[in-house]
């Protein structure tokens, strides 16, 4: 079966799919739609990246696919996932920094709380289900570090196994 047999087949499924939603008054966002080509282990040929039209919409499959705020790639490399995980905690990390300033603002225990609640369910989203690789881990624990640090008000030169412990928060890899 090749990708125009799979790509025919996916719009006449679409087309049955809405059919049967439209007659129980759901619809589809098709601009919101996301395609990604999956291979077998032994058809490792890179796909064609022919169009695949739906309701006059041309997509363009991609290679990454978003699933419940997980990122599956067709190799399931993590890094995709952890990349984007990290850079959604690193943006609600600086809107949070923004609203108190060192020494003022926010007190010690409330900002455990915040790491802890808010930065570390972000951070660590999909632990359960994908283990991250070396490089997104030491990206991640970087982050971690200034999240350490920045709930204690240590200095930079603080080892990061004493900020760990002073700031009652536990390293990624127990949680990953």
């Amino acid at each position: 079966m090749g990708f125009g047999c799979n790509i025919r087949c996916l719009q006449a499924l679409f087309s049955t799919i809405a059919a049967k939603g439209r007659d129980i008054g759901v619809s589809f966002s098709v601009p919101k739609t996301e395609l990604i080509h999956w291979r077998t282990p032994r058809k490792r040929t890179p796909p064609l990246h022919a169009p695949i039209e739906l309701e006059n919409h041309l997509f363009r499959p991609s290679q990454v696919l978003r699933w419940l705020a997980y990122w599956f790639t067709p190799s399931f490399n993590t890094a995709h996932h952890y990349r984007h995980r990290l850079s959604l905690a690193q943006a609600i990390f600086s809107f949070v920094k923004r609203l108190s300033s060192p020494g003022a603002g926010f007190r010690p225990f409330l900002r455990h709380r915040l790491a802890n609640g808010l930065l570390l369910p972000i951070l660590a989203y999909g632990a359960d289900l994908l283990t991250p690789n070396y490089p997104a881990l030491r990206g991640m624990n970087s982050f971690w570090h200034r999240v350490q640090r920045w709930t204690t008000n240590n200095f930079f030169s603080t080892p990061t196994s004493i900020q760990s412990r002073e700031a009652c928060l536990p390293t990624l890899v127990s949680y990953c």
